[in-house]
């Protein structure tokens, strides 16, 4: 067996009667009916967070949580029995709680599972917890964050971390296992002046321990949310009405996720519900749009190994110069559809299916600087963070709430303004995109994705963007 997955069983199988043989037979079990798939997976997570307010370090949590999932599939249809007690007759009887589920394949399981390796894109090893060195970091927060400004009068800093061990068996005779880190930090700033109150936010995080919060990075993001809660004291009522619309890169890449990303999930496209079904080899956005959802890049927060059926991750061009060429894939859409298998089947939990999810999603820089976009604008406006939105899925409807937004006037950034939204429609608002900037980035690593109950962590990202014809809706009388 790899590190990995002897790191893995050991976790898991640790105090209880699992071994091979055991996931052998309950997915022999499963399979004597006939079904077309069924895979069992494993989950422990280990995870705590600790919450600085007041300069205070006011509350810490931690927990385990862990059990299984034992899937089958059979033409169109799914099913599921989980639990969270580990043991060899748990898996039986979950194997007969399936039996409804039945199809004409013929399966012999082999007499062993075979151990799939994989390069990780992230280290096995990361501490489970640092009490010590997490809460004097927040507190460093805390008093960083208040010298820079006297209009500060909050720091709020939380701090979470996790240890995800993962496994999954499948009726093919695969065994893959994955430990995947996954620290954050969000730093929220209030500030007074001029009469009025406003917040700032940033932070970040990655698959990895607590040294990717270096002293250099966590004091940017202090700036950064002093900077915007002290610039929104100042700050006039948004227009509203018709214009061109600059994004900032990074983050603002949360609008393609939402309005665009979701749209190229397989499961859509399978119930025919996505604005983009049927439009594969079409054109869908201006030459010079390039977007893709790449998994496997080392150590983002939207990255995996593999994807929680064991497929590796990979890079996926979703839209290649305007063109709709891919969608994003699980196991079970994509045997629907006849498509290839892209790595994207997530799981919140053992107690979920599967779902084609996005991991990180981003597009790719394009030929024009950042200041000639914002030149190229006479009256418009320019967006650097989102602070929250609601999207439909299924239209591509979008509403986005602004922060940190600033007024164009004559090609020139100008007066910070508050209270604005952008609404608008996803495949329109790909359509409506002029120029690409040569800044492509993505975000910190704060991106949190919710689809079907269950959420995910994703990384998203663009470069500078104009787009051309956006609704804002502003609060100037």
């Amino acid at each position: 067996m790899s590190t990995i997955l002897e790191k893995a069983c050991a976790t898991l199988w640790t105090g209880s009667d699992l071994d091979e043989a055991a996931l052998l037979r309950a997915l022999a079990r499963a399979g004597i009916r006939g079904v077309d798939w069924a895979d069992l997976y494993f989950q422990h997570i280990e995870s705590h967070d600790w919450l600085l307010e007041e300069g205070i370090v006011k509350t810490g949590h931690f927990s385990i949580d862990r059990g299984y999932g034992l899937r089958t599939v059979a033409g169109e249809r799914q099913a599921l029995s989980y639990g969270d007690d580990l043991a060899a007759r748990n898996l039986l009887a979950s194997a007969d709680d399936l039996r409804s589920l039945t199809g004409t394949r013929s399966v012999t399981m082999p007499a062993r599972l075979s151990a799939q390796t994989v390069r990780p894109l992230y280290s096995p090893d990361v501490e489970a917890a640092e009490p010590a060195r997490e809460i004097e970091l927040l507190r460093h927060i805390d008093r960083y964050a208040r010298s820079l400004s006297p209009a500060v009068r909050n720091v709020t800093a939380t701090l979470q971390a996790e240890i995800e061990t993962m496994l999954v068996a499948d009726l093919e005779g695969r065994l893959t296992a994955d430990i995947r880190p996954q620290i954050y930090l969000s730093v929220n700033v209030l500030a007074e002046q001029n009469g009025r109150t406003e917040q700032g936010t940033s932070g970040g995080g990655a698959r990895c321990g607590i040294e990717h919060f270096t002293r250099e990075r966590v004091e940017a993001w202090c700036e950064k949310a002093v900077r915007e809660a002290v610039l929104q004291t100042e700050a006039r009522p948004a227009p509203s009405g018709v214009m061109p619309v600059v994004l900032g890169p990074g983050w603002p890449g949360i609008l393609l996720h939402e309005a665009v990303g979701h749209g190229l999930e397989a499961d859509a496209h399978r119930k025919e519900t996505s604005v983009f079904t049927g439009r594969i080899g079409t054109r869908v956005a201006p030459r010079g749009v390039t977007i893709v959802d790449d998994g496997s890049l080392p150590g983002r927060r939207g990255s995996l190994t593999v994807d929680d059926e064991g497929t590796p991750t990979q890079r996926t061009v979703l839209i290649e110069d305007g063109i709709l060429t891919g969608l994003l894939t699980d196991r079970f859409n994509a045997r629907a559809l006849g498509l290839p298998l892209t790595g994207n089947g997530r799981r919140e939990s053992f107690a979920t299916l599967p779902l084609p999810r996005m991991t990180n999603t981003f597009m790719l820089s394009g030929e024009h600087t950042p200041e000639e976009i914002v030149a190229s604008v006479e009256d418009g406006l320019y967006a650097e963070h989102f602070a929250g939105g609601q999207v439909d899925i299924t239209s591509g409807d979008f509403v986005f709430t602004m922060s940190g937004a600033r007024r164009i006037r004559k090609g020139r950034l100008a007066e910070p303004v508050r209270g604005a939204t952008l609404i608008g429609r996803g495949d329109r608002a790909l359509l409506g995109i002029r120029l690409v900037g040569n800044d492509s980035k993505l975000d910190d690593g704060i991106g949190q994705c919710g689809k079907d109950g269950q959420n995910c962590p994703v990384g998203t990202g663009l470069p500078t963007l104009r787009i051309d014809s956006l609704t804002v809706g502003g609060t100037e009388a």
